[in-house]
């Protein structure tokens, strides 16, 4: 089972997994989150792990009432879906 943790002092959520760690960055702003950054190791890619941050860093902002952007990429294809 992955976890997912937050790094509230590095505004990163992240997933540590056998030795290597997939990240989202993100920026925090007056009343807004901007996700910057997913980045998974190649080692880890193809296991869902870069949609298991998304999806956790989303809903992390939903409950923080945070206005959600995003400069990244892929986060950007969550947020046309939502």
């Amino acid at each position: 089972m992955t976890e997912v943790t937050h790094l509230t002092n590095e505004s990163r959520f992240v997933i540590n997994l056998d030795g290597a760690q997939a990240v989202l960055a993100y920026e925090l702003y007056d009343n807004s989150c901007n996700f910057n950054n997913t980045y998974v190791p190649p080692e880890l890619r193809g296991k869902g792990l870069a949609e298991k941050l998304v999806r956790h860093g989303l809903k992390w902002a939903k409950t923080q009432q945070l206005e959600v952007e995003a400069s990244c990429w892929y986060v950007q294809k969550f947020l046309k879906t939502s």
